[in-house]
């Protein structure tokens, strides 16, 4: 009796988590002198038992995944600590001459490592899209605010603007956006009545108008609700 039996333990290296289940693998095969099959912690004089076949009530946070299997001894360690990390035999005993349990086969070890957190294939393929995603939002960020940095130094029609004519201080010409109705197309109006001139120098004229209305005064001449504008013609001698 015995000669037949074999015990396997096929688990060299595990990882776990903290809080997570650890599964302890063990199977027997052939027929053996009666006596319990433990899972112990440690070899030697420093060894705990963690799971004994006969004491099942002693060890609450350690189940059996085959209930009252003779030939599958895999466990289940429920709620891993850091304290839990070591290497583990499963080990069978029988009765020796004097009554009491001794060693008859043991597996090779399972060395187990408890890990504080574990990352998983998932979570290290979201944390990388999460990542590209934060590096696309601050290119693009950036780019627009190049390009707006960019349009700003070139200016529009409608920014303010000072032209220095020969001696003369600077002159700010401002500009409002016409819309229908607004005192812009007054400055379209008053324009076209202007005299024109055919003369070279035509080019270094430069008009000024104040699109903002002046306060109303009673006036002969205009038709009501005509406000009144402020209008300006500078000219530039050619450098």
């Amino acid at each position: 009796v015995g000669r037949g039996f074999s015990l396997q333990q096929p688990q060299a290296k595990v990882a776990v988590a903290v809080g997570e289940t650890l599964t302890l693998r063990c199977t027997t095969s052939g027929i053996a002198e009666p006596g319990p099959v433990r899972w112990l912690k440690g070899w030697g004089s420093g060894n705990t038992t963690i799971y004994d076949q006969k004491r099942k009530d002693l060890f609450s946070h350690v189940t059996r995944a085959v209930n009252e299997s003779n030939t599958d001894f895999t466990i289940h360690i429920r709620n891993v600590q850091p304290e839990d990390t070591g290497i583990y035999y499963c080990v069978k005993f029988v009765k020796g001459d004097t009554g009491v349990d001794e060693v008859f086969r043991r597996g090779s070890g399972t060395e187990v490592f408890v890990q504080e957190t574990a990352l998983v294939p998932g979570m290290v393929a979201a944390a990388v899209v999460l990542c590209l995603l934060l590096l696309l939002l601050v290119l693009f960020v950036a780019l627009c605010m190049y390009r707006r940095k960019r349009q700003g130094g070139v200016g529009s029609p409608c920014l303010a603007r000072t032209v220095a004519m020969g001696s003369f201080s600077s002159v700010p010409l401002r500009c409002s956006a016409g819309t229908p109705d607004t005192p812009s197309e007054v400055l379209d109006t008053e324009s076209s009545h202007l005299p024109s001139q055919q003369s070279s120098k035509e080019e270094n004229d430069i008009h000024y108008a104040d699109l903002q209305p002046l306060p109303p005064a009673p006036r002969h001449g205009r038709s009501p609700g005509t406000a009144p504008t402020e209008y300006a013609s500078l000219r530039v001698a050619a450098k």
